[in-house]
């Protein structure tokens, strides 16, 4: 088992085609951020 990091991590979120760093949204978007659910595609799918 690895040890935890707990150094604080920047986070990125796609935003109309480029990255930007989560920290730098404005209070109303970052909780809308935090509310989001996120999903993972099975492989199989992304092989059609």
């Amino acid at each position: 088992m690895s040890k935890k990091c707990m150094e604080k991590t920047e986070v990125y979120s796609r935003v109309v085609g480029y990255f930007r760093p989560v920290q730098q949204w404005n209070k109303g978007k970052q909780e809308e951020f935090k509310e989001r659910t996120e999903f993972e595609v099975p492989l199989e799918k992304l092989a059609q």
